[in-house]
């Protein structure tokens, strides 16, 4: 198949799955509904591609198996930490701005635009089927990253809910296990998965180089978007000990922690680690 007419097709898949979500979060008054598809999205755009490939190769099944078990981890370990606990914050604050039409704010901010980043962010998947694809030298490589990446993803959300399932741990911060040496290792790992399919791409065909917009828009996202940089406004104030956190941990590439002599020297708002 030409890959414009499945870039289409994807395109299409995407859209009419971010209208129907957000159709569903209008009656539920839950716009972070959104969130819950993200890793699940993923898996439809791979199953797509590969349904409509010609002839998908053995490589292009073992990637959709990989990104099979990334999103539906993500989506089912959201789903478990979120269902129940009403609308997140974020949405919810939103949602409160005086002035604003909620509804058609959400569908193009919200809904809109995350379906917009999925789609970008998916290219080296939908470009794999259409690969005449071969093993290389490469091809491992890219499985090792997608392996560590999946790891640190999975054992650092796995060590987080651990942490807050313990009432003693009430405003504390965790700098535990891989919290000890990064403050987002879910996100570290999360970069290391999309290098990963990107790598797979590449080792299939060096054509599908410019497919590198996928994973570095990921890693712009994660880092200064809605990962990181997001995140670490709104955790200071509810956990004090998160700013020394902050100065002597690095924070998004596994690094070991900074003395607290050096410590005291980094800023506190550093994002991307200068160790």
């Amino acid at each position: 198949m030409d890959l414009a007419y499945l870039l289409l097709i994807n395109a299409g898949v995407v859209a009419g799955c971010m209208l129907s979500l957000w159709l569903v979060s209008l009656w539920l008054k839950d716009a972070s509904i959104v969130d819950l598809f993200w890793g699940f999205g993923f898996v439809v755009i791979s199953w797509v591609s590969l349904l409509f490939a010609a002839a998908p190769t053995t490589t292009a099944w073992v990637t959709t198996i990989l990104v099979t078990i990334w999103g539906c981890r993500l989506a089912g370990y959201l789903a478990w930490r979120n269902l129940g606990h009403g609308e997140d914050s974020r949405y919810t604050e939103m949602r409160q701005k005086p002035g604003r039409n909620f509804a058609l704010f959400s569908l193009v901010v919200i809904f809109g635009l995350q379906g917009v980043i999925m789609w970008i962010v998916s290219l080296p998947l939908q470009v794999i089927p259409t690969l005449d694809a071969s093993f290389s030298p490469l091809t491992p490589v890219g499985l090792l990253l997608w392996l560590i990446g999946f790891s640190f993803e999975s054992i650092g959300d796995y060590q987080l809910a651990r942490f807050k399932s313990d009432p003693q741990s009430h405003g504390k911060v965790l700098d535990q296990g891989l919290w000890h040496y990064t403050r987002h290792p879910n996100y570290f790992g999360d970069f290391l998965v999309w290098c990963g399919y990107y790598v797979l791409a590449i080792s299939f065909d060096a054509s599908a180089w410019w497919t590198i917009v996928g994973p570095a828009l990921m890693t712009f996202c994660l880092a200064w978007f809605s990962g990181v940089a997001h995140l670490e406004k709104r955790i200071p104030n509810r956990r004090p000990e998160y700013s020394d956190y902050i100065r002597r941990t690095s924070s998004f590439f596994p690094w070991p922690p900074a003395p607290k002599e050096e410590a005291a020297s980094v800023s506190p708002h550093s994002h991307w680690p200068t160790s």
